[in-house]
């Protein structure tokens, strides 16, 4: 899993494999190919390496963080 951090440093989403889900777990769209596409298929946001952008390419949405598991086993 990786998260997909905006521009202020603040987690909004999270990458389990191709799906991209809200925080909250609502599936919301999918990585194809370049693009971050939304349920129906439409590309919204533009993938070039971490970083993610508006379809022009004027601005970064954000970026997507180092891989990490979800199942966290806390140890002393």
């Amino acid at each position: 899993e990786r998260g997909l951090i905006d521009n202020k440093g603040e987690l909004f989403a999270i990458l389990r494999g191709k799906d991209l889900y809200t925080l909250e777990g609502e599936r919301t769209g999918r990585i194809e190919g370049d693009y971050v596409v939304d349920l129906g298929g439409r590309k919204i946001w533009r993938v070039i390496g971490d970083g993610v952008y508006r379809m022009d390419g004027s601005w970064p949405v954000g970026y997507f963080g180092e891989p990490r598991s979800m199942d966290h086993e806390w140890r002393d």
